[in-house]
This record gives C-alpha cells, sequence and structure tokens, in this order.
C-alpha cells in the first residue's frame, strides 16, 4: 500500500505530523480519525526516484510510446515484456533509462502507475491518473490509447500555438528593444528642449510621464530587471506549493476567455475517466475517487470531491456538481438525465466528445486572434511615444 504524509491535530490542538500506509486517501482519513487526530492536510507520498539526466524527452515520443505500449497489450503481450520490449527499442537515452526503471519496479510488484510515480518529470499527473485508473477497473489499454491521443493532441495545439505566436513574439521582443532603446539614449535628448514648457508648467501629462520613465530606466533600470527576476522565482517556487497550485488552478478557469476553455478541457478529462470507469464495472465511488484527480485541476478535484461525500449518503451526482458553480449546465443537465435513466457510463464518454469538439474549435479561434492583438498592442505602445514626443514640439511651434 502506498504511505501517506499528513498534518493532523490532536484533542489538545496540537499539531502532529507522520507518514501512514493506506489503500487511498479516504482509508488515510479514516485511519487517522480513528486515532482520535483531526486531519488538516492528507497527500500522497511519492517514492524516491533517480536523478536521471539527459535529453528532454518530446511529448511526441510519449505519444508514441503509449500507444506502441497500448498495442502490445491488445495483442495479448504481457506487461512485464511489453515494457521489455519498449525498452530495448528505445534510442533515445533518456527514455531508455526511464523505462528500465519502470521494467524493474514492475518485475518487483510494483503496479504501472506506482512505478511511473518515480518520474513526475517525464509522466504527467493526468496521465499517472488515468494509468491507475486503467489498472484497476481493467481497462489499461483504453486508458493508454486515450493518453496517447490526448498527448498529441496537447503536442498538435502547442506546435499550431508556438507557429501562430512566433510572428508576434519576435515583433514583441524586437519592439520592446526598440522601444526601450529610444526611450533609454533618444528620450533624454529631448529633455533640455522642453525644460522651457517644464519650466511654464505646460509640459503634457504624457510627455512626463515619458521623461520620468527614460531617467527611471537610466538610473534603475537594472534594480527594476532584479526585482523582476526575484518576483518571477518566488512566484515559481510559490506554485509548487499545494496551495500555490491549487490558486494557479483557480485563476486559469477564472481569466477571461481562456478561462472557459480551461475549464471544458478539464471537466471532458473527468467525465471521460469516470464514464470509461463505470463503463467497465468500477463502483461510482471508486471511480470518482480515481477520477476526480483525472481533470488536471485542483478546484474542480475538491469539487467532485464533495459530490463523492454526497453520493456516499445516498444523493445524486448532478445536484452536488451544479451547486459547485464549476461544471456547466448542460452538462450537469445531461448527467441529471443519465442518472435517471441508468445510462451513466455512456453519457459521461458522449459528454467529454462534445466538449473535446467544441473546446477545441474556440482554441484554434483564440490562436488566431492572438496575432493582430499583439500587433495592435505594440502598435499603440509606439503610437504613444511617438505622441508624446510630438505634442510638446507642436506646442512650441503654435507659440512661434
Amino acid at each position: 500500500m502506498p504511505d501517506f504524509a499528513y498534518i493532523a491535530r490532536n484533542m489538545q490542538g496540537e499539531r502532529i505530523t507522520g507518514k501512514l500506509a493506506a489503500g487511498n486517501e479516504r482509508e488515510a482519513i479514516s485511519l487517522l480519525t480513528g486515532q482520535s487526530l483531526f486531519p488538516v492536510s492528507v497527500s500522497p507520498e511519492l517514492p524516491h526516484a533517480p536523478i536521471i539526466r539527459g535529453r528532454r524527452i518530446s511529448g511526441q515520443m510519449m505519444a508514441s510510446t503509449f500507444s506502441q505500449l497500448s498495442a502490445l497489450l491488445r495483442s495479448g503481450v504481457p506487461l512485464l515484456r511489453s515494457l521489455g520490449v519498449l525498452r530495448d527499442q528505445a534510442s533515445h537515452a533518456t527514455m531508455n533509462a526511464v523505462l528500465a526503471d519502470v521494467f524493474t519496479h514492475v518485475e518487483e510488484g510494483k503496479t504501472l502507475a506506482e512505478s511511473m510515480c518515480r518520474h513526475p518529470r517525464v509522466f504527467s499527473e493526468i496521465s499517472i491518473n488515468m494509468v491507475r485508473a486503467g489498472g484497476e477497473g481493467g481497462f489499461l489499454e483504453d486508458a493508454l490509447d486515450r493518453i496517447a491521443q490526448f498527448t498529441e493532441q496537447q503536442e498538435d495545439l502547442k506546435g499550431r500555438t508556438m507557429g501562430a505566436l512566433a510572428y508576434p513574439i519576435f515583433l514583441a521582443v524586437v519592439g520592446t528593444c526598440v522601444v526601450t532603446g529610444l526611450v533609454v539614449f533618444l528620450v533624454p535628448s529631448f529633455g533640455q528642449l522642453f525644460e522651457s514648457l517644464r519650466a511654464r508648467g505646460e509640459l503634457p501629462v504624457a510627455t512626463e510621464g515619458l521623461l520620468w520613465l527614460s531617467e527611471f530606466l537610466r538610473n534603475w533600470g537594472w534594480v527594476a530587471l532584479l526585482t523582476l527576476v526575484f518576483l518571477f522565482v518566488a512566484f515559481k517556487s510559490r506554485i509548487q506549493t499545494d496551495r500555490g497550485r491549487r490558486l494557479v488552478d483557480l485563476v486559469k478557469i477564472k481569466v477571461p476567455v481562456l478561462g472557459s476553455i480551461f475549464l471544458s478541457l478539464a471537466v471532458a478529462r473527468f467525465c471521460r475517466v469516470l464514464g470509461t470507469m463505470l463503463s467497465n464495472g468500477v463502483p461510482i465511488l471508486r471511480s470518482l475517487d480515481i477520477s476526480k484527480d483525472a481533470s488536471g485541476n485542483r478546484v474542480l478535484t475538491d469539487a467532485i470531491a464533495k459530490a463523492s461525500e454526497n453520493i456516499s449518503s445516498g444523493q445524486s451526482l448532478a445536484a452536488p456538481l451544479a451547486s459547485s458553480g464549476y461544471f456547466p449546465r448542460v452538462v450537469v443537465e445531461m448527467i441529471a438525465v443519465a442518472e435517471e435513466s441508468n445510462t451513466l457510463d455512456r453519457v459521461l464518454v458522449e459528454i467529454a466528445d462534445g466538449l473535446e469538439k467544441r473546446t477545441f474549435r474556440r482554441l484554434d479561434l483564440a490562436v488566431r486572434l492572438i496575432e493582430p492583438m499583439m500587433l495592435l498592442v505594440m502598435a499603440v505602445v509606439v503610437l504613444l511615444v511617438v505622441i508624446a514626443l510630438l505634442l510638446p514640439i507642436i506646442k512650441m511651434g503654435n507659440a512661434i
């Protein structure tokens, strides 16, 4: 059984930390409660993984590996032998080392998901959870196929996005360098020219702000750069914590335009994994316990966990999902009807298919809109600089 690290408080309110072995998080909480402890946080402890250095493993290679493993298992090849075949044919040194480590631990009796947990930098959290669901539900081949398709979609989307953003990013970098150079080196030469207007208090606010920015960057630019680097490092370390990642997940689904896209994809992943598990005969409470992590969003995971508690007390699934406010009304209504007609497993997969199709169309449209938006932003920035320099010159010309 996996180990769980916990933080709890006893009857006197004292903080207690430790580890315990349990089948899942719910069982770990029950064990703590039985010891008269009040759990504050319970999280699985990842086994120590060897540090495997080498070239980065691409998403396409991961998709190909999952697809080949699924094909081997469908052909009746045992899991251990399939891993050995993939390990022997892997030409990528890092991938070969990772597969060798996974092979060794599966050979020792660990599950495939437990062995993959040792390499969080190679196998994503969603992939591990879907493999765990497939292993427990008896549909490992389907889970591996779904991971391969999802990884390919992500790589295709990343490629289209980077291709669409290449030109705007180039413009943004060049434009930022040019504007910074103008502000730092050219604008100061206009300072003496505008002194007469400044002395009379007739210097436009835009020009005054531009001159102040120029002086600030010349004197304190290095401080601003170091501050930005420090803030970036602090933010990156902050989001590595559980609370920080939960906050990031909340922002992702709340941000305008893209938030609804992230939310729809997360809901689709949850519906697909839950529907697949139910169709393979896994009890609904166990299915929810595993599929809640497949969404890849901790905010949705918490909402699904609360829904699971309601189901254990005899209520329906649709009501708590609707009360969370994160699941679209159409999805909730379809789940409610499916529960009444006892077709929840089939409807959940249909919901996932529909959400993914609509979301990818919206995502393509959003990517296409980024380029003109970036061009517009750069044009506005350059226009503001030009206007700030021309206004006092025009005013001086009118005075003459």
